[in-house]
């Protein structure tokens, strides 16, 4: 169960207290506008896994095809920060970054300086409402051009941008990248594929 404490009640945390947080391999974290959230380490499923898999796949095929300089895919909880003040730090799945946003984070650091272009939540079993929400909101707010909700079990994804409604996408339907990934376009079933 995820939890986090009532707004009144919790303290602003800061990047650099969020960042000095011992690892604890059972507990997974996220701080959203300096509120952090922990809830047990989620065990992902091979449908995760491969989807994941898949789709870090797809876009790493289009970031080959660019010419150099070129972003960077992410995959496995890759961690970013979102913002400073007040502080979001988060785990995603599956991200694309700019080439600008990878080059202003050095080589020592555990997460990447900025929000990605793409951040792409694949569901879990055990991934609560809220907690999703509460990533896809910040995503928005923090200016990511492209959200995607990956649900395995329907095999649909909902994408969201800034100043629009979520659209739903499934079967044959085309997910593409509009003009932040310009010529990227794959089907809702690819993402499915391995």
């Amino acid at each position: 169960m995820i939890t986090t404490l009532p707004e009144a009640a919790q303290h602003l945390m800061t990047l650099d207290e969020f960042m000095v947080l011992a690892d604890d391999e059972g507990v997974d974290r996220m701080l959203i506008q300096g509120r952090l959230w922990e809830r047990p380490m989620t065990r992902r499923n091979r449908w995760h896994a491969a989807c994941e898999a898949a789709i870090s796949r797809l876009i790493g095929n289009w970031v080959m095809s660019q010419p150099k300089p070129r972003g960077m895919v992410f995959s496995g909880e890759a961690g970013f920060v979102l913002r400073g003040t007040p502080a979001s730090a988060v785990g995603i799945d599956v991200a694309y970054a700019s080439h600008y946003i990878v080059s202003r984070s050095d080589h020592g650091t555990r997460m990447v300086d900025g929000p990605p272009i793409l951040a792409v939540e694949i569901l879990s079993p055990n991934d609560k409402q809220d907690e999703v929400l509460a990533k896809v909101r910040e995503y928005l707010d923090v200016g990511v051009p492209l959200t995607w909700v990956v649900e395995p079990v329907f095999q649909t994804v909902t994408v969201y941008r800034p100043n629009d409604r979520p659209k739903l996408y499934s079967g044959t339907d085309l997910l593409t990248g509009d003009n932040h990934l310009p010529g990227f376009q794959i089907t809702v079933q690819e993402t499915f594929e391995n």
